[in-house]
């Protein structure tokens, strides 16, 4: 593999992490787990999507996240913050595939209060595996960034 995937849950997504990375070990990725480290019910979601989305905005374009928290939409947000970072909250496998099709996200954000782990085993497995098509979508990433230059001149 020629990527990193950066791994980050809180307490709610803890469990499914672990079993996502059981998977990865399987499949033969190259992953770094970003926290919680052990299941610590005081912990906060947005401490382990800013790791994870800064390791995906800094380190490589090629690289991934994959976050989980209770609903997946806190870590998405938090992700989002980060420029060049394109989350996406995802909950079934064609959702998975036009997240990296048509938006080329680098970031999926699963839900551990709703996703069995056998199905968030194929969503992780459909994500990783499809390519960004390029073609028109290309030309509305190009738009997405310059929101995203234009946003954060000002900041």
């Amino acid at each position: 593999m020629k990527f990193m995937i950066y791994l980050g849950s809180d307490h709610a997504g803890f469990k499914l992490k672990q079993a996502i990375k059981k998977f990865l070990d399987d499949e033969g990725y190259k992953y770094e787990d970003l926290g919680n480290l052990k299941l610590d019910e005081k912990d906060d979601y947005p401490d382990y999507g800013a790791r994870v989305a800064a390791g995906v905005a800094v380190n490589s374009k090629n690289n991934k996240g994959i976050l989980i928290c209770g609903s997946a939409e806190g870590m998405s947000m938090v992700a989002n913050k980060f420029r060049g970072v394109r989350a996406a909250v995802v909950c079934d496998g064609k959702t998975a595939k036009l997240s990296r099709e048509h938006n080329n996200a680098n970031v999926l954000s699963l839900s551990g209060w709703e996703l069995p782990e056998t199905k968030a085993k194929k969503i992780v497995k459909a994500w990783l595996e499809t390519k960004f098509a390029g073609g028109r979508h290309a030309k509305r990433l190009k738009k997405i960034e310059q929101i995203e230059r234009e946003n954060f001149k000002n900041f």
